[in-house]
C-alpha cells in the first residue's frame, strides 16, 4: 500500500517584512517561524501557499498579492516564472539596488561582525543585454538555463540579459543538432555529446563561440561552422572544448579551434585585452570600469608601490595597477588566462608587470618566503571566497592595504572575520551592481593592517 503524500495547508495571508539573500520575501508564520516567499516584495500582504516546512523555517510562493508594494513591476520576460536566470524582474530597479546594498551590509554585520555602513551602491545604467558572456546548458532538445534550484533545462529562445547574438547562435546550433542527429549530453548517464553553448561578445559586437563537448570531436564540424557563421555575422571564431568528466564543471580541459580565431579582443579603462575561452573577465564591462576605478582609489596608490593581484584572470586589474605602481605581480591558476595576461601586458606596453601561473595560496606563500613585501594586495576570488591558508599567506607578506573584490557578500564577510584574526580590519565597503535583475552583487572591501598593542588593566 503506497504512502499518502501529506496534504499542504491552505494558503495563508502574510505580511512581508524584508528580503532573503536571493531576493525572496521574508515573513513570519502565525507560530513565529520564518517563511521565505518567492515572488513577494517587502511591505506587501500576500496570500502564500507553503511548499515546504522545515524544522527552523518554511518556504512558499505567492498565490495572490493582496496589498501590492508601489515598487512592484510586471515582469518583462516570458520565461521569468520558470527560468532560474533572473529573480528580481518583479521589482523596480531602485528597490533592487536598495535590497542589494542592504544585503551586503547585513552580511558584513551578521557573518563578519563588521558594523560597517555600506552607504553606496553603484547602479547600472543598462539593465538589459548587459552581459558579455553566456553559458547555456544543453539537455535533450532544450538549450537555455536551469530552472531555479533544479538541473532541469528551460528552453529559452532569447534572454534579455544576453546580447542578441546569443539567440541567433543558439537557434543555429539547435538546427545543426536536429539536422545531423547530434545528441545532447545526459548528466545522469554520462552519455551524449553537446554539454554547453558558450558565447562571449565584445563591445564592438564581435562574438566568440565555444561548444563544450563530451568527446574530442563533433560530427559534420565543417557544416556546423557554416550554420553558425550564417546565423551570426559578427562571429570571429568557433572553438571546441573537451570535457569528458562526469561533473557539473562547465569548461573543458583542452580546446581546439574549428574555425577562425580562438580569442576575442575587448577594451577596459583604456587598455586592450585578449580573451580566450577560459579567461576570467567581468561580464558587465561598463560596470567593471566603475568597479576597478573604485578599487584603485581605495588602494591609495602613489606610484612607488609593489602590488600583488591574486586571481588575476586575463590581467585586467593587474594591468590597471601597473599603470599606477612601481611593480605589479599577477597570479592565476588557469594557464590560458596567464598566457592572455602576458600578451595583454606586452600589447599595452607595460613592462613593470609579471605574471605567475599557480594556486593563489602557494603563490602567496612563495612570495612571503622570498621576502616579497607588497604595500598593496588586490584579490578577486571565485564565489567560494578564500581558503584560510591564502589569508595566512597574505598576512605573512604584511601588506599595508588589502582590496578585496567579491561577488558573494556571505563569503566576503566570512573572510573579513578571518582577516581580522590576523590583524586586518575593514575600513570601507561599497557595492557595485554588475548583475542587474539577478540577486548577485559585487562588493569592494578595503582592509588595512592595524598596528596596536594589547594592554592589561
Amino acid at each position: 500500500m503506497s504512502k499518502k503524500t501529506p496534504s499542504l495547508p491552505p494558503p495563508l495571508s502574510l505580511s512581508i517584512q524584508g528580503y532573503g539573500s536571493d531576493g525572496e520575501g521574508v515573513a513570519r508564520l502565525p507560530d513565529g517561524m520564518t517563511c521565505f516567499v518567492s515572488g513577494a516584495l517587502k511591505g506587501e500582504v500576500c496570500l502564500v501557499q507553503l511548499d515546504k516546512v522545515g524544522k527552523t523555517c518554511a518556504w512558499g510562493h505567492v498565490v495572490k498579492v493582496e496589498s501590492p508594494s508601489p515598487t512592484r513591476r510586471e515582469p518583462d520576460c516570458p520565461y521569468y516564472t520558470f527560468c532560474g536566470g533572473c529573480s528580481l524582474r518583479h521589482m523596480s530597479y531602485q528597490e533592487e539596488l536598495e535590497f542589494k546594498r542592504q544585503k551586503v551590509q547585513d552580511c558584513l554585520a551578521r557573518i563578519g561582525g563588521c558594523k560597517l555602513p555600506v552607504s553606496v551602491i553603484y547602479g547600472s545604467e543598462n539593465t538589459q543585454r548587459y552581459r558579455n558572456k553566456a553559458q547555456f546548458p544543453i539537455s535533450g532538445s532544450a538549450i537555455g538555463f536551469y530552472a531555479a534550484r533544479t538541473h532541469t533545462v528551460t528552453d529559452v529562445e532569447d534572454c534579455l540579459l544576453q546580447p542578441e547574438a546569443c539567440a541567433r547562435l543558439r537557434e543555429a546550433l539547435k538546427t545543426y543538432m536536429e539536422d545531423f542527429h547530434v545528441p545532447a549530453y545526459d548528466e545522469r548517464t554520462g552519455k551524449g555529446l553537446l554539454r554547453h553553448l558558450y558565447v562571449r561578445v565584445d563591445r564592438a559586437g564581435e562574438s566568440l563561440c565555444c561548444l563544450l563537448v563530451n568527446g574530442k570531436s563533433l560530427p559534420h564540424e565543417v557544416e556546423l561552422a557554416q550554420f553558425l557563421r550564417a546565423a551570426e555575422p559578427g562571429l570571429v571564431g568557433l572553438v571546441l572544448g573537451v570535457n569528458e568528466k562526469k561533473t557539473n564543471v562547465i569548461l573543458g580541459d583542452s580546446y581546439r579551434t574549428l574555425w577562425g580565431q580562438d580569442y576575442l579582443m575587448d577594451s577596459l579603462r583604456g587598455l586592450s585585452f585578449k580573451l580566450s575561452v577560459p579567461s576570467f573577465y567581468q561580464v558587465n564591462a561598463p560596470q567593471a570600469e566603475i568597479l576597478y576605478g573604485l578599487a584603485l582609489d581605495f588602494a591609495g596608490l602613489t606610484g612607488e608601490e609593489t602590488a600583488v593581484d591574486l586571481y588575476c584572470g586575463a590581467g585586467t586589474i593587474t594591468l590597471c595597477l601597473a599603470q599606477r605602481v612601481k611593480r605589479a605581480i599577477g597570479v592565476e591558476i588557469v594557464p590560458e588566462a596567464i598566457r592572455d595576461a602576458k600578451e595583454n601586458a606586452h600589447r599595452n606596453g607595460l613592462t613593470n608587470v609579471e605574471f605567475f601561473c599557480g594556486d593563489a595560496a602557494q603563490a602567496a606563500a612563495r612570495f612571503a618566503s622570498e621576502g616579497v613585501r607588497p604595500q598593496v594586495i588586490t584579490l578577486d576570488p571565485p564565489r567560494k571566497g578564500l581558503a584560510p591558508e591564502v589569508i595566512g599567506s597574505i598576512a605573512a607578506m604584511a601588506p599595508e592595504r588589502v582590496v578585496y573584490i567579491s561577488c558573494d557578500p556571505a563569503t566576503l564577510a566570512r573572510d573579513a572575520k578571518r582577516f581580522a584574526e590576523v590583524g586586518y580590519f575593514p575600513e570601507k565597503a561599497v557595492a557595485v551592481d554588475l548583475f542587474p535583475r539577478t540577486s548577485h552583487v559585487e562588493t569592494i572591501l578595503f582592509l588595512t593592517k592595524q598596528h596596536f598593542l594589547l594592554t592589561l588593566e
